[in-house]
């Protein structure tokens, strides 16, 4: 008698993308079918609110567009499956694409529909989450829903007032809102601070063949307050000819402890500082480290996921990681692993970001990444493994040499264990670079050479960078480890900020749309407000708090603003054109100033007949007999912005940095702004036979000489 075949149960994984699809049906095998939804297939549309207000704030979802072919081939393979696995990402949003999948596969299909949820993609997190399959959370799904009715709510109450007040065509956020208000208000900072000059003395000194420079730290007693190089010089004659006596040596010790694993704002900070990512680059590249990297025959998802408010470490993580360290660096294996403390906002769904295998060193995967994935890949790999190692020591030596009433320090830094300084190379060798001093004795005497006087000029606040806005933004509670990159990218999107030199900028059209919103909407557009939002969410994850009773409680009081505000701000569209003296080339009618959405422009009121339009000259060229106006143009590759003379081809003068409306006192050319991390912001001069360098607004620019070239 035949036996008869037993038919293998079918099961489908859906997941976001199809990397990750790719990495995890490797490791699952024969019977199951991994497929991406490519995130979310059901949303809210974005031709109109579709938010019920009569109806409890209800959503009217629909399948998003181009998304309904790829809906119906899920469709099929649920209805042939036994078993459907939602593997969507373990955060909100990823809850919400779960449930939505689950609503549109239900009807069609006899399997069951679990939620699976891993915080590493490895073959033992991926088999263990099948194995152990759980139900939606319908609480996450809720604080999904009230972010995205409230974002929406307030976009779609903002956005008309400012087409109705300022321009057509604007857009306006609840969370972008309030950073492009930090990113104003520091810009007047930066505006409006005064630099006051002031300099500083160095000596050199010699012991035998040692040469060293040390630092005026006391005069007569004091802090020295050198405000004039007059001041300095008068230092400098009283003392030139006096003894120089070693009078203080004294030698401390000082404890460095390794960081925490790295939480998504940290990475964002850390990547930027040393790698000069932005926060959009950096969560890139990240995901692809998370979704899976072929290494060799193997596809291994290299990192945990990258978004994540903890430092929590897994026992299974901190054993594996404590192994290498014993194998490789017995002497610096703390008795105990380290537990580091999370922080009270963080939702501690998903453990700190880490390496999955800490065997898989930087070097032994180099091969098999990018330039960039290497980069990033070492610094997590780094902070993670050193965060469970012993700590470092430093043997700081500060030397006092007195001369006359003049007392010099110059301080000199050991490494005297390295402890986890053993696996960073970078801060390693940053922290063991130091002045090298001679063996040296109080009361012994030294040799003088030369004095270093050097102005200087106090430093403004800072324009934020990624990795700063990123620091303010987590520190004030605002938005989450999802939402930090999103954030910058909408505002550089929407033209409202710009970035210089690594550098925030708002343009005049975020400045306008921040002063109206602000001084509109004091109430929401606030650090306050929007951190609040945040603790509520929260409270509707935990299932403490209905969602639509949130929503309600905001949302009459700020219907009634909108209208109050439509109704008695003035408009100033008509304030934005301004009249120019300039002719239309085409058809000799004026030319008006507008303010587009990537600023202003020159545009013939001769529109729609005559579509001309031009740039706003910046600058005049300072070709000699050129005569033209240096404006911005656009890199067509890339896109990025760059300065020419309107006379191209004939002139090829062109320029990197943005000219200011000031001109060098030297040579007449114009200025740019440059900024570089030992002056900050500073005035420079384009011509590059010219070497004026000027620290901030020291003193008034120039205009162009009538004789200059």
């Amino acid at each position: 008698m035949a036996t008869k075949k037993v038919k293998t149960p079918q099961t489908l994984v859906i997941v976001e993308s199809p990397a990750k699809a790719h990495t995890i049906e490797k490791y699952l095998g024969p019977g199951y079918t991994v497929k991406a939804s490519m995130g979310h297939l059901i949303d809210l549309p974005k031709s109109r609110m579709a938010i019920d207000i009569e109806n409890n704030f209800q959503p009217e979802y629909i399948t998003v567009r181009g998304r309904a072919k790829l809906l119906k081939e899920l469709q099929k393979d649920a209805k042939k499956s036994d078993v459907v696995l939602l593997a969507s990402d373990n955060d909100r949003e990823g809850e919400a694409i779960a449930w939505h999948l689950n609503n549109a596969l239900k009807d069609k299909t006899d399997a069951k529909i679990n939620r699976i949820v891993f915080n590493e993609i490895t073959p033992i997190a991926i088999k263990e989450a099948v194995q152990h399959p759980g139900e939606i959370v319908e609480s996450k799904v809720n604080a999904q829903k009230a972010r995205r009715v409230l974002d929406r709510l307030v976009g779609y109450n903002l956005s008309p007032l400012l087409w109705a007040k300022v321009k057509n065509g604007l857009s306006a956020g609840r969370v972008q809102s309030v950073a492009l208000r930090l990113i104003c208000e520091r810009e007047e900072e930066v505006e409006n601070f005064i630099p006051e000059e002031y300099w500083s003395l160095d000596a050199d000194f010699s012991k035998g063949k040692s040469n060293f420079t040390a630092q005026l730290v006391k005069y007569k007693g004091e802090k020295p307050e050198l405000k004039s190089e007059s001041v300095v010089n008068e230092i400098i004659d009283q003392i030139k000819n006096s003894p120089c006596v070693v009078s203080s040596i004294k030698k401390s010790e000082k404890t460095v402890r390794p960081k925490a694993p790295f939480t998504t704002s940290k990475l964002q900070q850390d990547a930027a500082n040393r790698l000069g990512y932005t926060s959009r680059k950096t969560m890139q590249i990240a995901q692809q480290l998370y979704e899976g990297i072929n290494i060799g025959e193997n596809r291994v998802g290299l990192i945990t996921y990258m978004r994540t408010d903890s430092v929590r470490i897994s026992d299974t993580a901190l054993a594996d990681v404590r192994n290498w360290i014993s194998k490789n660096h017995p002497e610096d294996l703390p008795a105990e692993p380290i537990h580091y403390t999370v922080g009270k906002a963080a939702q501690d769904a998903h453990e700190g970001i880490r390496p999955t295998y800490t065997s898989y060193t930087p070097e032994s995967v180099k091969e098999y990444l990018t330039h960039d994935q290497f980069r990033l890949y070492s610094i997590i790999w780094e902070r993670f493994v050193s965060s469970q190692m012993n700590n470092a020591k430093m043997v700081t030596t500060s030397v006092e040499i007195t001369s006359g009433d003049a007392v010099f320090r110059v301080a000199a830094s050991k490494i005297s264990e390295k402890g986890f300084y053993h696996v960073i190379k970078l801060l390693a060798s940053k922290e063991d670079k130091s002045t090298s001093l001679p063996a040296m004795k109080e009361g012994e005497e030294l040799q003088t050479g030369s004095f270093h006087p050097e102005q200087h000029f106090t430093q403004g606040p800072a324009r934020y960078t990624d990795a700063s806005i990123v620091r303010m933004l987590e520190e004030k509670g605002i938005g989450r480890p999802s939402t930090y990159a999103p954030i910058i990218s909408v505002l550089l999107d929407r033209y409202y900020v710009t970035r210089s030199n690594k550098q925030l900028v708002p343009t005049q059209l975020g400045r306008m749309i921040s002063k109206i919103l602000v001084e509109s909407f004091p109430a929401v557009i606030n650090e306050q407000f929007t951190a609040e939002v945040e603790t509520t969410l929260d409270k509707v994850e935990a299932d403490e708090l209905v969602w639509n009773d949130m929503i309600h409680d905001f949302y009459g009081p700020f219907r009634k603003r909108v209208d109050e505000v439509m109704e008695n701000t003035e408009s100033i569209k008509g304030f934005l054109d301004e009249e120019t003296d300039q002719k239309c080339e085409l058809c000799g009618k004026p030319l008006i100033k507008k303010l587009g959405r990537f600023g202003f422009f020159l545009a013939c009121t001769g529109f729609p007949e005559c579509h001309n339009t031009k740039s706003i000259p910046l600058a005049k060229c300072p070709c000699k007999d050129c005569g033209g106006d240096i404006v911005e143009r656009k890199n067509k590759g890339r896109g990025r912005a760059f300065y020419g003379c309107t006379n191209y081809p004939a002139c090829t003068f062109i320029s990197h940095f943005k000219p200011i409306d000031s001109y060098c006192p030297k040579c007449g050319w114009f200025l740019v702004e440059k900024y570089d991390k030992k002056n900050g912001s500073y005035k420079s001069c384009i011509n590059p036979d010219c070497d004026y360098l000027h620290s901030a607004d020291a003193e008034e620019m120039a205009m162009p000489s009538e004789n200059a070239d």
